[in-house]
């Protein structure tokens, strides 16, 4: 008679445990959620929310006015009233910027030049320097979506900026002339937006590019940078985050693929890429240019790290993307 208690009493303490465990896994199931989806619009907003730096193109023209060749150049553009501003409407409504030079004597070349990650057009006067001095063309310096004072609260990494840049090309035919030869030319995020662009259809001005330490895609670049800055695996924050970015920009990191785009390219390509980048890591530009049909050229910098190829010797850069532009743009 006395077991029968017991028994009972013994099965509602089992049921009662069990109720303790489903509601333990329960809260440690929402909470692993709401981790996730907490770190990946982190992540989202941390890597693509434009910050104030990138709107500020005096901080950065100040900073290249470090070097003496481009600020006696710049200095010159300025008395003559010769760095000028243009503007476009995007696809989607948005108002973005650039600054144009025309070159120091009448001439159908142009370059078109894109800067870099959570930077602006003032960036690449180095390369503004460059082609309107240096190889004798008119300039396009874009400022990118959410960059200097081109409208846009996210950075798009290149995707949709890549439909922008045939509107700027747009914008160098009517300024420069219908029969203008053009070179675009971008560095870290501006060459996987020129990439990007050069596997689109574009008109025949378009004669070359050159891309200098561009990512595979922004999922590589992405996964590469959860890896190396916070030490993490791409599952799950990376797959939740670029759902994040699908479901609230309409685009997704593994879509925004330089290396898909460059295999479509039928123009020539110059590489750039210095042998010692670790936030592009070099590795990247092996598989771009296999990917490249067609005339390419492959210039890995000794000792360099991301974006410096430039700085690290401006003559030799200058030579070596003179020569390239020259055989397409004689």
């Amino acid at each position: 008679m006395d077991g029968a208690p017991k028994s009972g009493n013994m099965k509602r303490a089992r049921n009662q445990r069990k109720k303790v465990w489903r509601t333990v896994l329960a809260v440690a199931g929402a909470v692993v959620v709401l981790a996730v989806v907490s770190g990946s619009v982190y992540l989202f907003n941390y890597a693509l929310l434009s910050r104030p730096e990138a709107r500020d193109h005096r901080r950065v023209y100040d900073r290249m006015m470090r070097h003496e060749d481009i600020r006696v150049w710049a200095d010159s553009l300025n008395r003559c009233d010769g760095l000028r501003d243009t503007f476009i409407t995007s696809a989607d409504g948005l108002r973005l910027h650039a600054f144009y030079i025309a070159a120091p004597r009448p001439t159908d070349r142009a370059a078109l030049l894109v800067h870099g990650y959570q930077d602006n057009a003032m960036s690449m006067l180095m390369l503004g320097y460059m082609y309107n001095k240096g190889l004798g063309c008119n300039v396009l310096l874009p400022d990118l979506r959410a960059h200097g004072t081109s409208e846009g609260k996210y950075v798009c990494m290149g995707w949709k900026d890549r439909e922008d840049m045939k509107r700027w090309i747009g914008v160098i035919l009517s300024r420069f002339g219908r029969d203008s030869r053009i070179v675009m030319h971008g560095i870290s995020m501006g060459a996987a937006t020129t990439m990007m662009t050069s596997g689109e259809e574009l008109p025949g001005n378009v004669r070359c590019f050159v891309e200098d330490c561009g990512y595979t895609s922004v999922w590589d670049e992405f996964g590469s940078e959860l890896k190396g800055r916070f030490h993490l695996p791409a599952f799950p924050l990376l797959y939740t985050a670029d759902l994040y970015c699908r479901l609230r920009e309409g685009w997704g990191f593994r879509e925004a693929s330089a290396l898909r785009q460059v295999a479509r390219c039928e123009r020539p390509m110059l590489f750039i890429h210095g042998d010692r980048d670790t936030f592009v890591p070099t590795r990247m530009v092996y598989p771009l240019y296999d990917a490249k049909p067609g005339d390419k050229e492959l210039w890995i910098v000794p000792g360099v790290v991301h974006a410096r190829a430039y700085w690290n010797d401006p003559a030799e850069y200058g030579r070596r993307v003179g020569d390239f532009v020259n055989r397409y743009m004689p």
